[in-house]
């Protein structure tokens, strides 16, 4: 577990992918600035965190949850990413539900399709069976009748 900010490495890559976001196009940001953002970014992590970790503590869970980080963001005093912090998670939650709608009709087309693989599989074995049966009775037709020629 971090303890202290130092142990807490954001990756870079991430780091400025974010500044460049946020800034206009054409300002340069120098090393020594995206190693200060990037451990401001972790104090305000472990922080909220932190926060958090002790709404959860105070419902007596050990779980953190979107609750528990708003309730840290109020009690931070960062009322005002609370709305786009609810709407990125309403998106979040829309994902999921639209991953898992696809993933189940996903999986139900592929019990339809097993299902009717099997069926024509059904169908072929009942097909050749039928065939075999037809067989045997031309066989036993032609016996007969090299029987009656016989006679």
């Amino acid at each position: 577990m971090a303890e202290r900010p130092e142990d807490l490495n954001l990756p870079n890559a991430v780091i400025t992918r974010i500044i460049k976001e946020a800034l206009p196009e054409g300002v340069n940001v120098s090393k020594e600035a995206r190693r200060a953002i990037s451990q401001a970014a972790s104090v305000f992590v472990l922080y909220a965190t932190s926060c958090a970790n002790n709404f959860a503590m105070k419902a007596k869970r050990k779980t953190l949850n979107a609750g528990d980080v708003m309730a840290a963001m109020e009690e931070m005093e960062f009322e005002r990413f609370l709305q786009p912090l609810r709407e990125a998670l309403e998106a979040y939650k829309k994902g999921l539900k639209g991953k898992k709608e696809a993933s189940e009709q996903k999986r139900k087309d592929k019990e339809k399709k097993t299902d009717a693989e099997e069926n024509d599989k059904s169908r072929e074995e009942e097909n050749l069976e039928e065939e075999d049966e037809n067989m045997e009775e031309d066989q036993e037709g032609e016996n007969e009748g090299e029987e009656e020629v016989e006679n």
